[in-house]
């Protein structure tokens, strides 16, 4: 078991010898002409920049994505966000008794709990159709990287666990608003809610470090979980046309917008509500971990965030 503090633990000026994995890496050259590696590295708390200045061949040979290496260096301040600056570095070793997923962060939620919800939910559904549909997908390998998956490279839910986590999240809002609606198809409503993000199974790698796939690059998730919704209503006998449309409707559309790379937009009741669903699930989940990691920044507002397009406030007691 890896004992060491967090990168989220450490200040500018401070010395730090850390195990972390290599997130990503390129050889660069600065202004002066001088060759330099550009990295990320992370542990599970926290993502940070890095740079090496010197003995740029010796190290850029070692380096690759998913890596886990042992760096000693320096924690400075950059254009108001901390960075390291590394001074020496190896790759880990068998008996450094490390391994990748020492490093990637996971859901806080305990995943028995989140198990046992998932399998209410999908009992939940009382369609037969759809009943049917979610247990074929959700089965053996799907069922275990659906568990596993995040819910996005770094954005919201960029844990392992995420995905599920953020299903689940998606789900309460759902019930909720079908407490105020009844005339929301629920069935259709908690299969949408299951199967919206099905696809980010194959659209993300998750084993090192997070990051899309090539079948990710190229298809993307929507189309992944529309594809997979309509192979597996054409196995089922009798699968209602109809029912198939509006399923395949609700995950093509939960984006919301064509600019926000949905197919289509929300045109059916139960569409709308996921997307809405959604969106505050992501949202919320994403400001919360993005204040978070600035906490300790001077004052109080974050960096710019491009994915917001803005700062947020990180000052919480309202009381003073």
């Amino acid at each position: 078991m890896l004992n060491q503090k967090g990168l989220n633990e450490y200040s500018p000026g401070e010395e730090i010898t850390l195990f972390l994995i290599v997130n990503k890496y390129e050889v660069k050259t600065a202004k002066n002409g001088k060759a330099y590696i550009n990295l990320e590295l992370r542990d599970k708390s926290l993502v940070i920049p890095a740079k090496i200045w010197d003995n740029v061949e010796k190290y850029s040979d070692k380096l690759k994505a998913g890596a886990v290496v042992k760096a000693a260096g320096q924690i400075e301040e950059y254009l108001g966000s901390s960075q390291m600056r590394i001074d020496k570095l190896r790759l880990a070793e068998l008996s450094d008794n490390v391994k990748p997923e020492d490093f990637l962060p996971h859901s806080n939620r305990p995943l028995n709990v989140m198990i046992n919800e998932l399998n209410e939910n999908i009992n939940s559904v009382g369609n037969p159709y759809l009943n049917k549909l979610i247990k074929i997908i959700l089965s053996t390998d799907n069922l275990e990287k659906y568990i596993k998956a995040p819910a996005g490279k770094g954005w919201h839910h960029a844990y392992i666990h995420g995905l599920l986590e953020h299903t689940l999240e998606i789900i309460k809002i759902c019930d909720l608003m079908y407490s105020f609606h009844p005339v929301i198809n629920r069935d259709l409503l908690i299969c949408g809610a299951l199967l919206h993000d099905f696809g980010k199974t194959e659209e993300l790698t998750f084993d090192s470090v997070f990051d899309y796939s090539d079948k990710g690059k190229l298809i993307g998730h929507i189309m992944i979980s529309a594809f997979e919704i309509e192979k597996t209503a054409s196995s089922i006998p009798d699968f209602p046309v109809e029912l198939k449309n509006q399923l395949i409707h609700i995950v093509l559309s939960h984006q919301g917008k064509l600019e926000f790379a949905s197919p289509v937009e929300p045109k059916t009741l139960e569409a709308i509500v996921l997307y809405q669903a959604d969106e505050l699930s992501a949202k919320s989940n994403a400001y919360k971990y993005a204040i978070a990691a600035d906490k300790n920044k001077e004052g109080n507002w974050t960096r710019f965030l491009p994915l917001a397009n803005t700062s947020l406030y990180t000052k919480r007691d309202i009381s003073e």
